[in-house]
């Protein structure tokens, strides 16, 4: 029985990605502005008013911050990258934990915070 058991744990963690769970599927992204003024724009359509925290969807493609006040820059990107839970997965989940958190999109991180350039 005690075979059973940590094979059955051992099956688990093989088929599941690291970064699937440890990250959610949306990150909490804090824009402000260069001035400290507020600003009003989109990201991915979802409007937002800053200083002020947005819930982003990760994904395998850079956002970009659409600002509609005037003086800022009129885009912002945000370039996504890999975090670093990812790699967890080429030392304990192998192949099928690596292409979880490729085919979920959750290995996919941005920059905490993102300043919007204004005059």
């Amino acid at each position: 029985m005690k075979h059973v058991v940590t094979l059955a744990v051992a099956a688990a963690m093989a088929l599941s990605g690291c970064a699937t769970i440890l990250n959610d599927e949306t990150q909490n992204i804090n824009v402000s502005s260069s001035n400290g003024k507020p600003i009003k724009g989109t990201i991915d359509g979802v409007p937002f008013t800053g200083p002020g925290i947005v819930t982003v969807k990760r994904e395998n493609k850079d956002k970009v911050v659409v600002t509609e006040t005037t003086g800022c820059a009129n885009q912002t990107t945000m370039a996504k990258s890999v975090d670093s839970k990812f790699f967890v997965n080429i030392i304990s989940g192998g192949v099928f934990g690596s292409t979880t958190d490729y085919s979920t999109e959750e290995m996919w991180k941005y920059d905490n915070n993102v300043v919007v350039a204004c005059q």
